[in-house]
């Protein structure tokens, strides 16, 4: 009777009289489902997570500004920045520009960027001005042109 309960038949792997053998094989089938379906939802709420958004920025009509009505600083295609019409380096742009702005208290301040300067250099001149207390900055462009070449 103890032989039974143990299973200590001896054997060749059968259970019993006409039964199959224990297949010990992991089904993988349902595995590879499994994964399949996880690479799937992943690959669908992964854009969705992104943090940007992808648009397409819309050219516009921009009137020109007039020279006198405020504080124009322009950066040139090499990344020459300029105050007004002197000429600056980044650092002597940082250290003088949070002077200027308390000394002269300009109505308005406007960028002007070469179009092909790097992204990162206008940042940095743009962080430059709202350390120094300007939170108001108009970025210039040049008028649309309507008619084609």
């Amino acid at each position: 009777m103890a032989g039974g309960l143990l299973g200590g038949g001896g054997g060749g792997g059968l259970r019993g009289h006409g039964e199959l053998p224990l297949n010990a094989d992991i089904n993988v089938t349902s595995l590879v489902d499994v994964a399949f379906v996880l690479l799937i939802i992943f690959m669908i709420t992964a854009p969705i997570m992104q943090g940007g958004v992808d648009v397409r920025l819309p050219r516009a009509e921009a009137k020109p500004i007039e020279p006198k009505s405020g504080l124009v600083i322009t950066v040139d295609r090499t990344g020459q920045i300029f105050l007004d019409q002197t000429a600056l380096t980044y650092e002597d742009f940082r250290s003088t520009f949070p002077a200027f702005v308390r000394t002269k208290h300009p109505t308005g301040v406007y960028l002007r960027a070469d179009g092909r300067v790097d992204y990162a250099t206008v940042v940095r001149v743009l962080a430059v001005m709202r350390a120094s207390g300007v939170n108001d900055v108009g970025l210039v462009a040049e008028p649309e042109e309507v008619g084609g070449p």
